[in-house]
Parts: structure tokens; sequence; C-alpha cells
């Protein structure tokens, strides 16, 4: 299945794509949260569908679509994770994963405005594949791993360069404010993609490519780093794991590039859509 959200922000109802078609599931009667993949929503929701097939309320084209997961636990993110973006930005290849959070105040949907922060000077962009759990994980193994996965979504996860590693602690400064996480355009149950270990990834600012990889290339697979990550925290039903950007972002660039308002960022994943930021200042 293909699960959307949509409304106007802090509205969202929740839909799913069937055929390509948007529909209207709102009267599932839950949120695409917690609780939702907690009591095994996504067999439910398709016994629903299933059900009442023919009399779902399809969506207009022209809705806004929301982030496909309500707001999670925590989003937990991978850095460095691509050997060719290690390398641009100067840094080794990690031996262990580089993990950091992103606040959850970040999430938004997909096509919706990404606002330059009050005295922001660095707004970079980085195309990632995004995990969402699907039922609570605490130390497990690897060859369990994917048993845990919900589905994949993809994300940008906007960095203020500046915020980040410039002003001293931790990396979530610079990772963190409003419209920093735009998620999807919808999340994809496994079943939706062929190979997630053989992705393409791409990012255009105002039409040029900026960031065009694959999953294959990911120095830490998506087993791994559930596994790894289960070993520190327990992740909860809805947490998002975002695994990581390939090279081509500003920061890596001679001289770097950065984001100014009016710019517009496009990106993708094979089988999980595309979405498109308009850079704006902050009023």
């Amino acid at each position: 299945m293909k699960l959307i959200r949509f409304g106007e922000p802090g509205q969202e109802k929740a839909g799913v794509i069937l055929n390509d078609v948007k529909y209207d599931v709102s009267a599932f009667g839950e949120d695409y949260n917690e609780q939702f993949f907690q009591r095994d929503g996504l067999e439910r929701l398709k016994a629903y569908v299933q059900q009442n097939e023919g009399k779902l309320p399809q969506v207009a084209e022209d809705v806004r679509l929301g982030s496909p997961i309500a707001r999670p636990s925590k989003i937990v993110c991978i850095g460095l994770n691509y050997a060719d973006h290690a390398k641009e930005t100067g840094a080794a290849i990690p031996q262990e994963p580089i993990v950091f959070f992103k606040a959850t105040s970040a999430l938004c949907g997909p096509n919706d405005d990404v606002i330059i922060p009050r005295n922001a000077e660095k707004l970079d962009w980085e195309v990632e594949l995004a995990v969402i759990i699907g039922k609570k994980a605490s130390y497990v193994s690897e060859e369990e791993a994917l048993d845990y996965v919900a589905g994949y979504a993809l994300h940008n996860d906007y960095s203020e360069r500046a915020f980040q590693l410039e002003r001293g602690g931790q990396w979530v400064k610079g990772k963190s404010n409003d419209t920093f996480a735009p998620v999807g355009p919808f999340l994809a149950t496994p079943d939706e993609l062929e190979d997630i270990n053989n992705l393409r990834l791409w990012l255009t600012v105002n039409g040029e490519t900026m960031q065009d990889g694959t999953t294959a290339n990911l120095i830490f697979k998506i087993p791994f780093l559930i596994s790894y990550l289960s070993q520190f925290m327990t992740l909860l039903p809805g947490d998002m794991i975002t695994t990581g950007t390939p090279a081509g972002v500003g920061l890596g660039m001679n001289p770097q590039v950065y984001l100014k308002a009016g710019d517009v960022v496009e990106l993708g994943i094979d089988g999980l859509g595309s979405s498109k930021q308009t850079v704006s200042a902050y009023a």
C-alpha cells in the first residue's frame, strides 16, 4: 500500500493511493501514528480498503499533502553514510554509524515551502531514504531487522550548516528548524519496492542536478542500522530513521553553494515518488 495524509497543516486526514488515484480513508478513524502501527494498523487498513472497494471518496488533485506519518516519537538520522558524501565534506569514513536527532517539529509536507531560519547563512539540501518503524524494536538482530519495517519514504534532510558546524555542540541545531523535514509524498510498504539496496536518489536545485546516487552505496545498510540503533534506544512504531545522503550537497562544493529565497528544490527516489520545495525567507 501507499499511505498519504492530506489537508491543511495540523488537520491532515488519512488516505491511500490505489492505482495512482488518491482516496480518503479518514472514515477508518485512525491517523498514521504510533498507535496505528502498534495495533497492526497496516493489515487492518488493508482489510478496510478491500471491504470498501468502489466506495472510497477520491481526494482532489490540488489538495495539499502532509507528511505521510503523524509526528513520530523521534527522527533518528545517520550522518556520512555514503562514502562519496564523507569524502566531499572532508570527513573520514565512519567506523560505526554517526547518529544524531532531528526535532520532530521539523516535520512537514513534501511540497511545503522550506523556510530560511532567522540568522541563517548556509541552508543546504540532502535527499535521503527514510525508514518507518512498524513495531517496537529493542535489541533486534540484523537478520530480523526488516520484520520491523512498516515502510519507506522520501525525505529531504535540510541543514543549516553554520548552525550545525560553526556554533558548537551537536548537529541537531542545524537540522531541526521548522520545515527542515519534508517527508513524502507517500509511505510505501516494503512490498511496493523491488530492491531497497538499489534505489536511485536524485535532487535538483533550480533544474540543475546536484545529487544523483544509489542506495547500493550505503556504508551501513538498513538491517544493520535498525539492529545497531536498537542496542542504544527502543525504536517505537512510527519512528523514522533517515539513512544518509549521497554526494552533491552545497557544503561539499568549491565554492560552496547554499539556498536562497526563491530557489526551487526537487528530489525523488525510485518507487517513492518526488517532492518539490520552494525556499522562502523567514517572515
